[in-house]
């Protein structure tokens, strides 16, 4: 042994290395682990200590033997090289580490044709009581198989997709919040606003298409699909889109692109082709990213509290889950949450 060291064992402390300290069985370890009233102040102090000096870390797997549940929640997602998905991911890690869950995160990609089987596989072999469909909605024949697989092993709850009856569906109101941003525009004096959109197979891109046209149908502005662009969330897409929107929509004065980062290609495209921004083009974008205020200039957009939608989905999962161990029914509905404008000088 050199230089007369200690050699440190490597071995898990487990549970009866604790009652052995303490000088108090395994169950009343087990009582004083799972807050069970029946122990003395006095005797729960010494476990406690016990287990501090110790530095005893219960074991997931064991507990999960003995209560018959994982603590473990499914979260199916993509796209976090965008604001949205990661902003919805790190609110449910808040949620569901203050909730005492853990998380098995499935990153979704739809062009791998075994995709949501392998999905399925995973989530059901880790035995997950609950999954967070932070994903595009099911729609497809192959989604809706995925679908009904893992349902018959644990609830699901959705997250911005289209809310079908019975479902616990969790989104923003995407299409108030786009109407809110083009009246924004039409009341600045724009009358020829086009809008740069998200891939529209996606919900929520739709409904802020629906938004735009909802506020220039209202105010009897022109409504074509020359002044459409279909984006895919990239700022490169908002920057070819302004220029294909000029050269097909000519009359063109204000673009409101449906997430901030296409407005960033927006404000760049603008700058590279002589226009003034917001004398020449005013620009409104989506999300509030936190670098839209430092934008040049800085962005008008649309608010919406994704870090707020994703802990409330944990909120939700939790109440289901709970109601399903007691025995209960767990009443589920559709649940929106309310954008609103942040007024910046783009506009």
């Amino acid at each position: 042994m050199p230089n007369g060291g200690v050699v440190k064992s490597t071995r898990r402390v487990t549970i009866r290395d604790v009652a052995r300290r303490a000088g108090v069985s395994v169950q009343t370890v087990s009582r004083v682990l799972n807050d069970h009233p029946d122990v003395s102040d006095a005797t729960r102090a010494r476990v406690q200590r016990a287990i501090a000096e110790l530095h005893y870390q219960p074991s997931a797997i064991a507990r999960s033997l003995i209560t018959r549940s994982s603590g473990v929640l499914g979260v199916v997602a993509s796209g976090f090289q965008f604001f949205g998905p990661a902003r919805l991911l790190a609110g449910i890690e808040r949620q569901a580490t203050e909730l005492g869950w853990q998380l098995m995160l499935r990153v979704a990609d739809p062009s791998t044709p075994e995709e949501y089987d392998r999905i399925a596989a995973a989530l059901i072999a880790q035995h997950v009581e609950g999954v967070i469909w932070a994903y595009p909605e099911l729609s497809s024949e192959r989604e809706r198989a995925f679908r009904a697989q893992v349902e018959t092993h644990a609830p699901i709850v959705f997250l911005s997709m289209e809310a079908n009856p019975g479902d616990a569906v969790l989104s923003i109101e995407n299409r108030l919040g786009a109407r809110l941003a083009v009246e924004h525009l039409i009341e600045r004096g724009r009358r020829h606003i086009g809008i740069i959109t998200g891939p529209l197979n996606l919900w929520s891109a739709h409904q802020r298409k629906l938004g735009w046209q909802d506020a220039l149908a209202s105010a009897g502005l022109p409504c074509t699909e020359l002044q459409v662009i279909e984006g895919d969330w990239s700022a490169e897409s908002g920057c070819r889109g302004l220029r294909q929107l000029i050269e097909q929509y000519p009359r063109l004065d204000a673009v409101f692109a449906s997430n901030d980062q296409m407005a960033l290609g927006v404000l760049h495209a603008a700058h590279q082709l002589g226009l003034t921004v917001p004398r020449d083009l005013s620009v409104v974008g989506f999300d509030n990213v936190p670098e839209s205020a430092c934008f040049i200039p800085p962005l008008t957009t649309v608010h919406h509290d994704l870090f707020a939608l994703g802990q409330l989905a944990v909120r939700e999962m939790h109440r289901v889950i709970q109601a399903r161990r007691a025995g209960k029914p767990a009443v589920v509905s559709p649940l929106m949450l309310r954008p609103h404008l942040i007024v910046r000088e783009s506009s």
